[in-house]
């Protein structure tokens, strides 16, 4: 079996609270090489891990981030929402036998402010030779332009390849897809231009087994602990009882 990278997703999801420390922190404990997390900016401009853009669905308050400063959003919370700067340095902290335990960082909102301002919190944090970012095409060209030396996955939702013109103007390193796009195919040519191959969220052993047989470089998964077992031949003889999520 090649080299794949495991990703964890948003942390140890089906363990702790998605985009939290102790999400991540279980995450790198039961194998990821890396961990794929969402920032978003709160109202003074604070970089904090959530994917949505309210804090409806796992805090259970109907308040819009944008809306909230960070000491709000602290509070609501039990201060169980953490500053991208915080988790970059438990990730690193947790990374002291210099494993090369890296973050993925998921920017939903693709403005170039939000782009400098991410990658301002990852230069200061002194983080920037073990972060790398992936999103749709308008954030990715925001985060090209805020540094051009930046490793990118550009996520792309369809068959259809991009164009040349958009890869030579966001030049990433990896294509990141829904892991039910990827086919023999879609791998080939994705390898052929030079670029490694990402795909998200498989999360059964049967979807995992597929496309570490196609090649894919990377797998984004909320089951982390099943892909370690697959990469080390300790994979249990059971099926699955995760669903395929995205």
């Amino acid at each position: 079996m090649h080299t794949v990278t495991a990703v964890a997703h948003r942390g140890d999801p089906y363990r702790f609270r998605e985009n939290t420390l102790p999400s991540l922190g279980s995450a790198l404990d039961r194998g990821a090489d890396a961990v794929e997390v969402d920032v978003r900016l709160t109202r003074d401009g604070v970089p904090v891990l959530l994917h949505d853009a309210t804090l409806e669905r796992l805090w259970r308050h109907d308040a819009p981030l944008a809306a909230l400063r960070a000491a709000e959003v602290a509070e609501l919370t039990g201060g169980g929402v953490p500053t991208l700067a915080a988790a970059l340095t438990a990730v690193a902290e947790r990374d002291a036998a210099g494993e090369g335990a890296r973050v993925l960082v998921d920017l939903p909102d693709a403005s170039s402010a939000t782009a400098r301002r991410v990658l301002g919190v990852v230069r200061d944090c002194g983080a920037a030779d073990r972060v790398y970012y992936c999103g749709g095409a308008e954030a990715m060209l925001a985060v090209r332009a805020a540094d051009p030396g930046a490793e990118i996955a550009l996520t792309w939702t369809s068959l259809a390849p991009p164009r040349p013109v958009l890869l030579d103007a966001v030049s990433p390193r990896w294509l990141n897809y829904r892991f039910s796009l990827v086919d023999g195919a879609l791998a080939a040519r994705v390898h052929a231009h030079g670029l490694l191959l990402s795909a998200w969220t498989p999360d059964t052993r049967r979807s995992m087994r597929r496309l570490l047989a196609l090649g894919a470089d990377a797998l984004t998964t909320n089951r982390v602990e099943i892909l370690q077992a697959l990469r080390t031949g300790r994979d249990g003889a059971g099926p699955s009882r995760a669903r395929d999520a995205g």
